[in-house]
């Protein structure tokens, strides 16, 4: 499988606080040579079991205090392959052997004596500070957790629900001490953060009402205020919208360079890398360190490590889930599902959707978000952080209060009763959505089993009862089967696969990875494993794929995906996204040889099926139908199916833009400045023509005439309206 290689981003803002290196050698903060980590002691019986495996054998690292030159470290790799746990031994856990490899210098010398006598503690001298909402991702991680969905739309505030400047100043406490906390005291200290994150707006705010990147700036002016030698932030970029990924950088960078406190980031392979970043640290997938070094020297190292790369051409015409950019979507549109008119959600004086007004050719102005989602509809939804996104979604599952007084209407229905209708009940109306986001994440019940958590998709609630059936519970053991190798960490691969048929050897390939070929599924293999692992237990990534297959397993009339392939690394997000295209019909597979490749013509060739063992009609997983709607809400471009045609990218709240829609006439990955065009502003407001403005360019064909040519990359293009948004051919669908 192809792999992104880091490119270095470049920050928009120049620093203003002066560089604090020092050219006088001082101890290091930490230094490990030659040591070998453990998570238990490495015991005859546990270490011959394999339970308890070595982590990051041999390892040498160390974290200057202070150098000449500028050094600020990045560790790179996919997820869950122990970005983690590389920094949590950096705060001196896990058991090192021989003892005395890793150490403390710096934290043991005469200087911290001066600052701060606690700073000898690694645990406090270096703050970790994590957004993948396992390890503290969540703001509200403590005891005092919302109780349910809907209650960060309630206008009722909780004795739960803090501030931003209660949770700054640690009053997140139902019965604090007497003595308060530091950052009660030092004020001068608590006004500076506010200050330099930007967070002076927002002190009044319920800390459940943030969005992420000021959830983000919270969570670290929290950190600062220990006044830590070392801050490690774990993938400050996951879920950022392109925007706030502008901004939050540069303001990483001022903290960076002021060595007040030293940062230390972990990253994807998908995450920009800032400019400032001077070393790299790669981690592979067996919890060994690949590389170390310079950037340059890593960033090339990983580079040379890379398969060969597919020709351009076959980038442009296919997308991961094999869609070639005339891949058929039916043009017809079913039946509403979801029906809008003039929507718009305040919180007293403050307008958090709809807040902008129209005038159509009649002279009527109308106010808010009209927008339709029919049967068969494949929408994308963007926008800003804090644009509203979360509570669109909010009033079509019915978390949010409003939704009932809203004009909303839900197959064609009201919520609320009228004669001769009784009303849809919020159970109802959830049992036809599948739904998977951060805030069900962050709420999802994490004692239940795997296995519970799948067939939780047929329960009114978290905790009640399943309704299940034969068939449904055919339908858990053949999904668990299907991603047991990712989400089962003591899967083995069968001795007697089935084989996977090559309609065409020179068929294009756009995966070489065969580890989630599921030429690995074995139909007679027990499905006991889920059954005594819990939640809790899976990696970040792997609770991602089951909220997921919890929202799509039951084959909902509406699917939505709220950033539900963040945290994913690269081939389990595309796995995820074959599944959700063509359920159990296709793999990935591995081409016969490179040399395919090259003699591969430009014409569409049938992607690998899964040819053996035949399913039966209970064990196949349909993918995503005619009868199905998709709505998907992502901040980055590889996390946006293919299947998506429609698309609505709403305004920042306060900004007074517009809502603006389009559509796609392939896949977003391979429409050229389809999502430039999506995140830019409308050339009515004063944005000049651009280049990524034109029609797609499609790679030249032989032997074909130019006007040919032409027609085709006019089918690959995508058209932009604002107004109101629908689905179903009628106002504003059809080309200019």
């Amino acid at each position: 499988m192809q792999r992104n290689v880091l490119l270095p981003f470049r920050s928009t803002r120049q620093s203003t606080i002066p560089r604090a290196y020092s050219t006088r050698i001082t101890e290091p903060i930490v230094s490990i040579k030659n040591a070998t980590f453990y998570r238990q002691h490495p015991s005859a019986i546990a270490h011959t079991a394999g339970t308890n495996p070595d982590i990051f054998p041999n390892l040498t690292f160390e974290l200057a205090s202070s150098s000449p030159k500028p050094e600020h470290w990045c560790i790179i790799g996919p997820s869950s392959v122990g970005k983690t746990t590389f920094f949590e031994i950096l705060r001196g856990q896990h058991l090192c052997f021989p003892p005395t490899a890793r150490s403390f210098p710096y934290l043991s010398g005469p200087e911290i004596e001066q600052k701060d006598h606690r700073l000898r503690t690694p645990s406090r001298a270096i703050q970790y500070v994590g957004f993948s909402g396992k390890y503290g991702g969540g703001i509200r991680s403590g005891n005092t957790t919302g109780a349910y969905l809907s209650a960060r739309y309630e206008s009722r505030r909780e004795e739960t629900d803090f501030s931003v400047l209660d949770y700054l100043k640690g009053n997140v406490e139902l019965n604090p001490s007497n003595t308060g906390s530091e950052a009660t005291r030092d004020h001068a200290s608590l006004e500076r953060v506010i200050k330099d994150l930007e967070l002076g707006a927002l002190v009044d705010m319920p800390v459940g009402n943030l969005s992420n990147g000021q959830t983000r700036r919270a969570k670290i002016a929290k950190a600062l205020l220990g006044k830590p030698e070392v801050l490690l932030l774990d993938e400050p970029f996951m879920g950022l919208d392109p925007r706030t990924l502008k901004t939050l950088p540069p303001l990483l960078f001022n903290l960076a360079a002021a060595q007040s406190p030293r940062i230390v980031l972990s990253l994807r392979p998908q995450d920009p890398l800032p400019d400032w970043i001077t070393h790299i640290v790669h981690l592979d997938p067996e919890l060994r360190v690949a590389h170390q070094g310079p950037k340059n020297k890593v960033l090339e190292a990983m580079k040379r490590e890379e398969p060969q790369s597919r020709k351009k051409t076959y980038q442009m015409l296919y997308s991961r889930e094999g869609l070639n950019r005339r891949h058929p979507i039916s043009p017809t549109f079913g039946f509403p599902i979801v029906e809008m008119e003039n929507i718009r959600v305040k919180y007293g004086d403050k307008i958090a959707l709809g807040n902008w007004s129209r005038t159509d050719e009649s002279g009527h102005t109308s106010h808010g978000l009209d927008w339709t989602v029919r049967r068969n509809s494949r929408w994308g939804v963007f926008g800003p952080n804090g644009s509203g996104k979360t509570t669109l979604l909010s009033l079509i599952c019915s978390d949010h209060p409003q939704s009932y007084s809203l004009p909303i209407r839900f197959f064609s229905l009201p919520r609320l009763p009228y004669p001769g209708h009784p009303g849809i009940s919020i159970f109802e109306l959830q049992s036809y959505i599948g739904h998977s986001s951060p805030e069900i994440h962050s709420f999802f019940p994490k004692h239940l089993s795997l296995r519970r958590c799948l067939e939780s998709a047929w329960s009114d609630t978290f905790l009640s009862p399943p309704q299940l059936t034969y068939e449904r519970d055919v339908r858990v053991d053949m999904s668990l089967r299907w991603f047991e190798p990712d989400l089962n960490p003591s899967w083995a691969q069968p001795s007697n696969p089935p084989k996977v048929k090559y309609p065409d050897p020179l068929a294009p390939p756009r995966k070489r990875l065969i580890l989630h070929a599921n030429k690995n599924l074995d139909l007679d293999a027990s499905t006991d494993w889920a059954e005594n692992m819990r939640f809790s237990d899976l990696p970040f990534s792997g609770q991602r794929v089951a909220l997921f297959l919890r929202a799509v397993i039951k084959t909902p009339d509406l699917v939505v995906l709220d950033e539900a392939f963040s945290g994913m690394d690269a081939s389990l997000r595309d796995k995820c996204m074959l599944f959700l295209t063509w359920g159990t019909a296709r793999v990935f597979a591995e081409p016969r040889a490179l040399n395919a490749l090259r003699a591969c013509r430009l014409e569409p060739k049938p992607w690998p099926k899964l040819d053996a063992p035949d399913l039966k009609p209970e064990e196949a997983i349909p993918g995503l139908s005619e009868e199905q709607a998709l709505i998907c809400v992502s901040h980055v471009k590889e996390e946006v199916p293919g299947l998506v045609r429609q698309w609505m990218c709403l305004p920042q709240a306060e900004g007074g833009g517009e809502v603006r829609f389009g559509e796609l006439r392939g896949p977003l990955e391979v429409v050229v400045g389809g999502w430039e065009r999506i995140w830019s502003p409308p050339r009515g407001l004063g944005r000049p023509k651009e280049k990524n403005d034109v029609e797609e360019k499609v790679p030249r064909k032989r032997g074909r005439p130019r006007k040919q040519r032409d027609v085709e990359g006019k089918e690959a293009g995508d058209l932009e309206r604002t107004g109101r948004g629908t689905a179903d051919g009628a106002e504003g669908s059809q080309p200019p």
